[in-house]
């Protein structure tokens, strides 16, 4: 499952869903594990989930457990969750804004429209703009954002090796103007964050 540079889950990948169910309890575990060293919050609503394809493999499988679809199922949560895994000199991530709260969640929402493009990595000097999924629009017509967006940030050469020098200074950040905030990646997410990209 956890070759990390594959970059596309095809048929040949899904697992019976008998011989999943026998291993889901270690396979979360192992995922768990792993997003650990994938997460990133920046303020104290939003955080980065950053995919893979363990994480996607992981993904695809939990929906083919709980839905019970079976074969025909399986064309479409690839086409869903293929296109979250990296392709070798990008990152992506699932920001979510969380709160717990529906009240104060809903006002945080309306009052951050547009909020996917108000996002960014800062390397080494470099702001590299996310990019939002163009098919879907996550901000109505009366401003209120999704609490999901899905964003991917693109690298060039220079920036792919700052990236990857170890002990890098990285910034994750927002700076919509009702949520500026920004985050310095630990160096143990920078690392595994290093692993996503193309040698």
């Amino acid at each position: 499952m956890a070759n990390a540079l594959k970059r596309e889950i095809t048929r040949a990948d899904i697992l019976p869903i008998e011989a999943y169910a026998l291993e889901r309890k270690a396979l979360r575990e192992s995922v768990v594990a792993a997003k650990r060293l994938r997460r990133v919050a920046v303020g104290p609503y939003a955080t980065f989930y950053f995919e893979n394809y363990q994480t996607m493999w992981h993904q695809v499988h939990e929906m083919l457990f709980i839905e019970k679809g079976g074969e025909a199922q399986i064309a479409d949560e690839l086409a869903a969750f293929n296109p979250l895994i990296p392709q070798g000199r990008e990152l992506v991530a699932t920001m979510m804004i969380e709160i717990d709260d529906p009240v104060r969640r809903a006002n945080v929402l309306n009052s951050l429209g547009h909020i996917e493009r108000h996002v960014h990595f800062d390397v080494a000097g470099k702001r590299l703009p996310a990019a939002s999924e163009s098919e879907v629009e996550r901000t109505k017509a009366d401003g209120k954002t999704s609490s999901v967006h899905f964003l991917r940030f693109a690298f060039d050469a220079s920036a792919l090796a700052a990236f990857k020098t170890p002990g890098a200074r990285m910034l994750l950040g927002i700076d919509h103007p009702n949520y500026g905030h920004m985050a310095v990646l630990a160096e143990d997410v920078r690392a595994a964050l290093s692993a996503d990209f193309s040698a």
